[in-house]
Parts: structure tokens; sequence; C-alpha cells
């Protein structure tokens, strides 16, 4: 069968596209139009787009957005209020961090502090009628930074295969999502994981999985260097810092990517052992967790499915 790849930038990375199939090149540039769409939508890095439409009126009245935007908003406001660590309102304090831009900077305590006066998903009025909603305090943010590309790749999966896109890769700048069967004779997917701190595409192991969504949050990813001390992105919304961790990445394996972004935030607010305590009895989710001192632990689920390439990490069982 044929294989076809196209690249495109959007989302703030580079995005790969492959697809297993007779030649039709339509299916990218159709592809990549409904990925634009999306970005402009949801994004909070321009001036204009209906979640800034929402931030810019925190305060003074609700706006009603597309269903698009709503069903997000609204997935992202519900895992915020189970308190386990992430939280859509956190736009302020990331937007004061602003780690991974070239105004990256150390804020004051206070800044901090009174950034995190401007945060609470309990707080947030939806409403399913209008599919409104309402910022109840001027300042308070919307950031859907830690749920957006997930998202995009589920719904780019499901365009695929309403559209005869059987078998293929969405990588959405590391954000992998395996549609339909491998080409291999067991039908499955083999996902090399990133090695933490190393060079891209150094693999850390190799995972095997019939599809789905496979994503890797890492604390090297993003950082920024003050005196000689590393502050890493991945901001803790009850202290306003860096979540203080041994851990170095949280990967997870789920069917539905937007789910599998919730879990790896609260991976890494959470840690290994309470994380894994929270792990649903039907198993749709797997959790690979590396330490900063080279350990690996699995979720019950995937054992047998991770095979350890790199001889200086220790895998726990």
């Amino acid at each position: 069968m044929t294989k076809l790849i196209a690249k495109h930038h959007a989302l703030g990375t580079e995005i790969d596209l492959t697809v297993f199939r007779e030649p039709d090149v339509h299916i990218f540039d159709a592809t990549f139009d409904l990925i634009d769409t999306f970005e402009d939508l949801l994004t909070v890095n321009r001036e204009h787009s209906e979640v800034m439409d929402i931030n810019d009126a925190a305060g003074q009245h609700a706006v009603s957005v597309s269903p698009t935007v709503y069903e997000l908003v609204k997935q992202a406001v519900l895992a915020s209020r189970e308190e386990r660590g992430f939280d859509v309102t956190i736009g302020p304090l990331v937007q004061l961090w602003h780690i991974g831009f070239k105004d990256a900077r150390l804020p004051q305590a206070a800044e901090i502090q009174a950034k995190m006066q401007l945060m609470g998903a309990n707080e947030i009025v939806l409403d399913d009628d209008r599919r409104s909603v309402f910022l109840p305090r001027v300042g308070m943010q919307l950031d859907l930074g830690g749920i957006g590309k997930g998202y995009i790749a589920d719904r780019v999966r499901d365009f695929w295969l309403q559209n005869g896109i059987s078998s293929g890769i969405i990588n959405l700048g590391g954000n992998l999502m395996f549609v339909g069967p491998s080409q291999h004779a067991d039908t499955r997917w083999r996902v090399g994981i990133q090695v933490p701190f190393a060079r891209r595409n150094d693999a850390l192991g190799i995972a095997s999985i019939t599809g789905g969504s496979v994503g890797t949050s890492g604390i090297y990813e993003r950082f920024l260097t003050v005196n000689g001390k590393q502050y890493h992105h991945i901001i803790d919304p009850v202290t306003g810092y860096p979540v203080q961790t041994n851990l170095a990445s949280v990967t997870v394996l789920s069917q539905n990517s937007t789910v599998g972004e919730i879990w790896s935030s609260w991976g890494f607010y959470n840690g290994v052992a309470k994380t894994l305590a929270m792990h649903p009895e039907e198993q749709e989710i797997g959790l690979i967790f590396t330490t900063q001192d080279k350990q690996i632990y699995l979720s019950p689920n995937l054992r047998g499915q991770f095979r350890v390439l790199d001889s200086e990490f220790t895998l726990h069982e």
C-alpha cells in the first residue's frame, strides 16, 4: 500500500501527517485547513479567537461561541473542577511566566499571588442552551494549551475515518494519534518513547499499541534559566510556581488524545503513586512515568507491552 507524508506548520509547531492508502493528496490539504480552522478558534497567542473573546469579556458579560469551542471549554472546566491538578483558568499564571517565549521571566512572589487570585474553574458560568461562557472577574483567562492539541488530534482522526483513511499517523509536534491498524503483520503500532533530556528521537523504549493517542510531557521541553536555576513550563496551580517533582516525563496512551492530555497534567501534579491509584478500572488509559533519577514506572495494563531500550534506566514492574 502507498505511504504518503505531508508537513505543515501550525499550532506553534511542525505537523507531520502519514497515511497508508492509494494516492490522494487532497486529504492533506483538507486536513491542514481543518487544523488551521481549529487554531483560529482556540488560540490565546493572537489578539483574536473565540477563546480570546471569552477572556476579553471577563467580568463583563457571557460570550456565545461555536459548538466546537463550547464543547472543549466545557470539558476543560469539568476536568478542572475535579481539582487534581489540571486547571483551565491557569492562563494568568502562564502569561506571567511565559516560559517558552522570548519575554519569559521569573516573576516576583507578589505578582504570582495576584495572578492566582484570578483563578477558579468553579466560578465559570456555562450555559448549554446559549453555548455561552462567562468568566466572572476581570482578568480571568482560559488557557486551553494543556488540552487543545489533543482535541484537534481527536477531530482530525474522526475526519480521516469519515473520509476513508483507515490507517495513518497524526503527529502534532509530538502529540501522536495512530489511526486504525498498522502495516505490521500483527496490525500493532510500535511507538518510541523519548529519552528525557536527550536529543529528539533518542528512544527510551518501545510501546506496542493497537492504536489511539500517545502523548509525552516533560520538564525538559521548555524552561527558563535564571542565575543557573531552571524553571520548567509546567506550572502548579496551587503554588503558582513550576511543579516540584522528581518526574522527568509522563507518557499517556489513550483512545482519545483530549483525555490523555488531562491525564498527563494529573500525572505531573500527583506523582506516580497517587496517579496510579486513580488509574481507571476499564484500563483505557496507559501510563509511563520516568523520573529524574532514571527510573521507569508503568500502569499495570502496560506490563508486557513496553520494552526498555536505554540500559541507564531501571524498569519497575
